[in-house]
This record gives structure tokens, sequence and C-alpha cells, in this order.
């Protein structure tokens, strides 16, 4: 029962706006209390202790979370390329006509093996002027062992002693000139056949390297010249360089020598091992990227040039981490939580940060080491923890 009395004035006015604001008050914190129950548990400041029974403990999984040393990998695209520094491409040593090829595109070749010979008109004359000097130099050692015979005896002066002495290291010089002569043209003079006059005019050509004949340019019977025309290539692909694309802003990550591991489309499956070997110091100004350079294991061949790779550079090893498995973890409008074993039968949700890594997620702020989370059966707990706010 409300009982109003008259009075006047503004003391009137203040008495019933006190009166009316006295019956207001019961009202607003009922339908305070009633929208505290039914508002979602995430927007509770104090926690709901979830408690189930021993079936539904059976249909849960809850896991202790546990540091693990993380390691940053850095991902990347790439080319795969032949390695140049066991890459030869054969050029003539001299001018001349093709003869003996014996090398086709896919041959296997060893190291010193004769690829082919070339038939030079330019080693017959270097040949005949060694020959030649040859000669000169036999007779002149004759000429001043006669010579000495004679100065010994006092039957010749001592100026044409000199004179002989002279014509011998002029004669030595010369042949020694046309023995280097020879050698530059690929020619190797032995002693057994140092004085056989008219000497073969070819030049054989030898593979610098093992490897496989990737290239062949020239054809039995051609005439080719010494100049930057190769006539065959040949590559060893035990091992090739795949060039990646590395974001500037990422370069700093990247040091030479550190491991990597190399994927193709052509075999997914496996993985190729490998090392930076090297990190270009040009930016290209179009994709902001610098070219590393990977030194690539490829002892079945299976790498082929031209092909694309994707790239995974192992950084240095990061800080131990927690690591929670993806179930674990719910969302309810912005913000991401777990559930947390406080007891034997007690679970309390927790606010968690995480960050995606390698399938699973990095633990940010939230949770410590030792702690018990829910793996499996979160959806449970959520509907048993809505039961408990509105009962």
């Amino acid at each position: 029962m409300r009982l109003c009395y008259w009075m006047p004035g503004t003391l009137m006015t203040l008495v019933l706006l006190a009166v009316s604001g006295c019956g207001d008050g019961p009202s607003k914190a009922s339908n305070a209390s009633t929208e505290d129950r039914r508002a979602p548990a995430a927007s509770r400041s104090t926690a709901i202790v979830v408690t189930l029974d021993e079936v539904m403990l059976h249909n849960i999984t809850v896991q202790e979370l546990r540091e693990k040393p993380l390691s940053l990998v850095l991902s990347a695209t790439g080319k795969v390329q032949f390695n140049e520094d066991k890459l030869a491409r054969i050029l003539a040593p001299v001018g001349g006509q093709v003869q003996q090829l014996r090398i086709k595109i896919g041959d296997a070749v060893q190291a010193g093996a004769v690829l082919f010979v070339i038939h030079s008109r330019e080693i017959a004359a270097a040949l005949d002027e060694y020959y030649e000097s040859r000669k000169d130099q036999d007779l002149t050692e004759k000429t001043y062992a006669m010579t000495q015979d004679l100065f010994a005896h006092q039957a010749a002066s001592r100026i044409a002693l000199q004179q002989a002495e002279s014509e011998l290291v002029k004669a030595k010089a010369r042949v020694a000139r046309t023995v280097e002569t020879l050698r530059a043209l690929g020619v190797e003079l032995h002693e057994k056949r140092a004085f056989e006059a008219g000497g073969s005019a070819r030049v054989p050509v030898r593979a610098p390297l093992s490897g496989t004949v990737i290239e062949r340019t020239v054809t039995e019977g051609q005439f080719v010249q010494p100049d930057n025309t190769s006539l065959a290539t040949i590559a060893d692909l035990s091992t090739v360089w795949v060039v990646a694309d590395v974001f500037e802003r990422d370069l700093h990550l990247v040091q030479p020598g550190q491991k990597a591991e190399v994927t193709t489309t052509a075999y997914p499956e496996q993985r190729f091992v490998a090392q930076v070997a090297r990190i270009s110091d040009v930016v290209d100004p179009t994709t902001r990227t610098v070219k590393v350079r990977l030194l690539v294991a490829n002892p079945e061949g299976r790498l082929k040039p031209e092909m694309f790779a994707s790239v995974s550079l192992f950084l240095h090893d990061a800080a131990p981490a927690l690591i929670v498995p993806p179930q674990a973890v719910f969302t309810e409008g912005d913000r991401s939580f777990v559930y947390v074993k406080t007891g034997a039968r007690e679970f309390v949700r927790r606010a968690v940060e995480t960050t995606p890594h390698d399938g699973e997620l990095k633990v940010l702020s939230g949770l410590q080491a030792g702690e018990q989370v829910v793996s499996e059966g979160a959806l449970m707990l959520r509907l048993q923890e809505e039961k408990q706010a509105i009962n």
C-alpha cells in the first residue's frame, strides 16, 4: 500500500520523486539477475566450474601441456638449375676437322675420356717445326762436342768454342718454344716419340669431368674453329642448384650454410637435403625478393633443371614453447578458450592466445606448462557449462 500526503511546493515534488524511485528498484534488480543467468559464459567475470560425472569423464580426453623446442621454418619457391661448378662446355682447342666422334646426348662419360679428335693443319705445322728444331739441336750438340774436343787438344780457339756453345743454347731454346706451342695446342710429346718424324696431327679432346652429355652441337667430319662456340656440354647431376626467391623482409633470417629441404611436384613425398650456398647481393625492384642459391644433393638424378621447387629453410631453433592440439581450442566471438582441469571432475574455461605452427597451435598466453587441458570433448563441456549457468 502506498501512502501519499499533500505538501506544499518544492518539498512535495522531492517526496514524490523519492517514492517513485523506491518503487522501481526491485524490478530493475530482478531484470539484471535474469539477464546475468541468460548471458553466455564467455561474458561472465566469474568462471563457472564445470563438474562432470563418471560417464562424462570417459567421453573426454585430457592432455598435459609440456614445452618443446620449435624449429622455425621459412618457406620459399624456386627453380632447379644446373650446378655451374660442375658443368663443362667443350670448346675446340684448335681449328680443324672433327674425327672419331664418340659421344651422344645422354651418354655418361668419365673424366679424361676422349670425346673426339681434331685433325689440324696448325698442329701439323707445329709438329714439323718441332722436328726441325730437334734436328738442329742434334747437329749443334755434335758440333759443340767436336769443338770442345778440338779446344782441349789446342786445335780450336776459345772463340770457336764459345760460338758452338751459343748455337747449342739457341737450338735448345727453339726446341723448348716448339714444345710449348704444341702443349698449348693440346699435344703432349713423350720422350720415346721425340725423334719420330711425321707425328700425328690430331689432338684428342677429353672430358674435363665425369657426368652426362646434355648437349652436342658437333657432327663427324665437321670443321671447327678455336672460338667460344660450345661443341658439347657435360654436366655432373649428382648435385644441382635450387635458386629460391626470399622476400626482402625475411632476408635477415637467412644465412649461408643453413640447412634446408626441397620438394617438387614430381616427387611430393621425397625431401631432398639442401644447404644455403650463396645469397644474392641484389634485390629485385619489382618483386622485392632476393635470390638465394641452395646446393642440393641429387644422387638418383631425379631433380631436373627447370623443375619448380618448394623450399623449407630451417632457421635457428626458437625458445621452447607450449603446444596445444587445435581441437582443444574453441572460439566464441573474437576470443579463444580451452577447458583446464582443476580437480578430479572439475573443469574451468580459460581464455588463451595461440598462433598456428606446423599443424598445431603455439600458446602465446593463458596457459602454463604442467596444466591439463581437454583435447577432445570440449563441446560436451560447453553444453554442460550452459546447463549449470541456467540452473
